[in-house]
């Protein structure tokens, strides 16, 4: 894993997709993929809403045979409700008994049933689902983010260029990437309506996000892995698990990775009865190379104002999604066409791009904007400003080596029930290692 080279900047992280696939371009015609009316099976790994949804998506894609054949989840019910949600294309499923996995380890077991896999847990364990995925040869749907540390970003990157020589197409729910709105506003950028970037502002901020109550006959861990998204370790806290849409926005506009990160959070909003392990708000400023200034802001309780939006200026003008003006006010160009829904836009690339052989590989942008999302939480976390670099070659690792339902949880509830949450004066990535310095 530590033979890929430390990212400089976005373009150089996805570079490395073009030298396999330009190796590969001479053999396509000997290695062909299936043609439309051979059927792509598809395994789901991860049956909760956003699973089920990508799920639902996939068996939409216009024209392609396509059966669902292999199901894996800790839940046997949430098993239950993808199966009922799959009923409206009841042709397109073919998943008894024996190919629904529910464990830790299911997963192994789809990847022996389908072509394609979903990939939707909690994202902590993004990371060693795709690189297993890989390993067996699989195309893949992964939501968003794929990491939430530094180990897993390697590791996503590793298994990114291993999916180039396989070959293998890799499609990451970042659906702005797939929304016509976003690619022609990005089209005018490129071609210097705005002029040079030189700063902008990202923002996901609304409501709290949702809660679930710790039944009777759960385990810590049980618990954790039903309420993740409260969970470090599984979510990557919400700047990654939600704010990671708008960062990579801003990766993506740039062209370019973050040099460093530097900002403030913690948990306005208690609850005692929803204790929780993740801050409710991070205001973070990335800096990128040439002294561009990207602001970054996520919150999560009620009242105030709520935004969802990304806005940049350039040496000509200002950006905004669908739209680009000068400084006067005056409208250079403005978004008047509609596109398609990139929800399923994206499943519908994937298919295409199976079908016909063509490079399609996500991966690499999934998993530099999760990792900056995740440095502005070693940003909050730590109360101090952090490297890309440095902090990208640690092995900060969250999730553990072996996590099985007899062995204790990552995270003890203390005496009050609630848990820990990060402290600026006391924060470390590990127990091992020193607190992050830029």
């Amino acid at each position: 894993m530590n033979d890929f080279p430390v990212p400089v900047s976005r373009r150089d992280a996805i570079k490395a997709a073009g030298a396999a696939t330009a190796a590969a371009a001479g053999m396509r015609a000997a290695h062909a993929q299936s043609p439309s009316a051979d059927v792509i099976r598809v395994g789901l790994i991860g049956a909760g809403g956003r699973g089920t949804g990508a799920m639902m998506q996939s068996l939409a894609v216009p024209g392609s045979n396509v059966k669902l054949t292999a199901i894996a989840d800790i839940s046997e019910r949430s098993i239950e409700n993808a199966l009922k949600q799959a009923e409206s294309q009841k042709e397109k499923v073919d998943c008894p008994e024996d190919r629904r996995f529910k464990g830790l380890d299911g997963y192994k077991q789809v990847l022996d049933h389908c072509d394609l896999v979903i990939l939707a847990t909690p994202p902590g364990f993004r990371p060693f689902h795709f690189e297993e995925a890989v390993k067996a040869g699989k195309h893949v749907f992964m939501e968003k983010p794929v990491c939430v540390d530094a180990f897993g970003a390697r590791l996503c990157l590793q298994a990114a260029k291993m999916a180039d020589e396989k070959k293998l197409k890799v499609v990451v729910g970042l659906q702005r990437h797939y929304d016509d709105k976003y690619l022609q506003t990005l089209a005018r950028v490129r071609d210097g309506l705005a002029g040079d970037i030189v700063s902008g502002q990202v923002y996901w901020n609304g409501d709290r996000p949702w809660f679930r109550n710790r039944k009777a006959e759960m385990s810590e861990l049980q618990y954790q892995l039903s309420n993740w998204y409260h969970f470090m370790w599984l979510s990557g806290d919400h700047i990654v698990e939600q704010h990671v849409h708008n960062i990579d926005v801003a990766n993506w506009f740039l062209d370019k990775l973050p040099v460093s990160a530097y900002g403030v959070g913690g948990l306005q909003h208690r609850k005692p009865d929803q204790p929780t392990q993740i801050y409710d708000h991070h205001s973070v400023t990335f800096t990128y190379p040439g002294g561009v200034k990207i602001t970054s802001q996520c919150r999560q309780f009620p009242g105030g104002e709520g935004r969802v939006s990304e806005e940049f200026q350039g040496t000509k003008g200002i950006v905004r999604i669908g739209e680009i003006t000068d400084y006067a006010g005056q409208v250079l160009w403005k978004f008047d066409g509609k596109g398609g829904n990139p929800y399923q836009v994206e499943h519908n690339r994937l298919h295409d791009a199976i079908r016909r052989d063509t490079p399609l590989n996500d991966a690499y942008h999934g998993a530099t904007s999760s990792f900056t999302a995740a440095l502005g939480r070693y940003a909050t976390y730590s109360g101090k400003q952090v490297a890309y670099d440095k902090v990208f070659a640690l092995d900060d690792r969250t999730m553990p080596e072996a996590l099985t339902w007899d062995g204790p949880a990552p995270v003890l509830p203390e005496a009050d029930g609630g848990y820990a949450l990060p402290m600026p004066a006391t924060f470390k990535m590990s127990a091992e290692r020193k607190e992050p310095v830029s």
